[in-house]
């Protein structure tokens, strides 16, 4: 981000889709033209509900759930997701910028614009079709929570 240079995310997350109503990992789309803002990569466990992962190994969910160094088998980490997005939001220049994006994507985005420890990312509930907006100026981001989609158009 530049020095001087105002700039606002809006990030949006869309409707859940039939796959992520039923709980399963790695149904919503990537951000297009954004790759960092991408949402968590659960390898293995993509397809799969948190439900019948914890069926099969209840000791790697509890893991994913509490560690932030953990990785499902194939996949990310909630550390390694949280230092992606904030090495993403780092590249915006100057201006307005409406990005739809995972839940995932606003947790960790927040996690690393309020400098928080990554175990906050699963204590930070993000809602369907709602705008998450950061605001920022000389390294420094600010946060506006849970707006309305339409109240951004």
């Amino acid at each position: 981000m530049s020095s001087a240079a105002p700039v606002r995310l809006l990030l949006v997350t869309p409707a859940l889709d039939p796959a992520a109503r039923q709980g399963r990992f790695g149904s919503a789309p990537p951000c297009p033209g954004h790759p960092g803002l991408r949402g968590l990569d659960t390898g293995a466990w993509a397809g799969r509900t948190l439900d019948e992962v914890a069926a099969e190994d209840p000791g790697a969910v509890r893991s994913w759930l509490t560690d932030p160094q953990y990785a499902p088998p194939g996949g990310e980490s909630v550390a390694a997701l949280t230092e992606r997005v904030g090495a993403a939001l780092a590249g915006f220049g100057e201006g307005r910028h409406r990005l739809p994006v995972e839940q995932a994507v606003v947790r960790a985005a927040v996690v690393h614009a309020l400098e928080l420890p990554c175990a906050a990312f699963w204590r930070l509930d993000v809602r369907p079709e709602t705008v998450t907006e950061l605001t920022g100026r000389s390294g420094r981001w600010n946060l506006l929570l849970g707006r309305p989609v339409e109240a951004t158009a």
